[in-house]
């Protein structure tokens, strides 16, 4: 499920609530593990792909303290905003994945997390990542995977505010089968990469905080009552509610390394 380039857009307070509620408990995580994957060594150039606010960046950086040059691009002003107050270091650039403004050939490593789902032409994009690496470059990309919460979560929106609303919820899982990235890498001259698959809790502090986190966090704001749909939600996810009220949500995502550039 492709999506349009405004559908995902942020302002500045919702771009602050991603950095502060999204990306510890479900970015973070796989930023650590992106960044292992990628085995970046000094001296060379990186690219975080669809940054947001530049969690996988900002791991890269925090590990090679000034011996890396390290580089952004998002669509997001906003995004873009909070990622430069919290490392200026890096070279933030606002702009399309699919039409990006770096020269042929110029980093040694491109990273994208979570965002090949939402491209409008992933081709296209992956075409580009594909040139602005060096030939023998790395490219990492992570998707996310099969999650039965967050399955039983998007059936609760279904029957409680329609189809389109649970479809928006699902978006970031339209890339689940495996196959259907390595397919987009194929295609777009990075021959059968394997996918390491990982599996890696989602944790928020109470059923509450992770409704309202994914609603009204995120693009649903406004069309969800959540006060409303909180009953129905602690009978349906009650297998993934812990003694102490955390809510603990089994989440796999896939990792895809491969060579690329020349």
């Amino acid at each position: 499920m492709a999506s349009e380039p405004g559908e995902w857009r942020l302002d500045d307070a919702a771009a602050e609530y991603y950095e502060a509620h999204f990306v510890p408990p479900l970015f973070a995580p796989w930023a650590t593990l992106m960044a292992d994957v990628a085995e970046v060594r000094p001296g060379q150039r990186v690219l975080d792909v669809a940054c947001g606010t530049g969690v996988v960046a900002r791991e890269v950086a925090g590990r090679l303290a000034g011996r890396v040059e390290i580089a952004g691009v998002d669509l997001n002003a906003s995004m873009l905003r909070v990622a430069r107050g919290l490392r200026p270091s890096v070279d933030w650039r606002e702009g399309d994945a699919s039409r990006m403004s770096f020269p042929d050939a110029s980093f040694d490593v491109v990273l994208c997390q979570a965002g090949l789902m939402f491209f409008p032409d992933p081709v296209a994009a992956l075409g580009e990542m594909r040139r602005v690496l060096r030939p023998g470059g790395r490219l990492v990309v992570q998707v996310w995977g099969t999650s039965q919460g967050y399955d039983a979560t998007a059936e609760l929106l279904e029957e409680f505010a329609g189809r389109d609303v649970a479809d928006v919820f699902r978006a970031p899982f339209s890339l689940a089968d495996p196959s259907q990235a390595r397919d987009l890498l194929r295609e777009t001259g990075f021959g059968s990469p394997e996918v390491q698959t990982y599996d890696v809790p989602v944790r928020f502090a109470s059923l509450e905080a992770f409704l309202r986190t994914e609603i009204e966090g995120w693009v649903l704001k406004g069309r969800v009552d959540v006060d409303a749909l909180l009953p129905r939600a602690r009978e349906r996810l009650k297998p993934y509610l812990k003694a102490e009220g955390v809510v603990a949500i089994p989440m796999a995502g896939h990792i895809i390394p491969c060579q690329g550039g020349g």
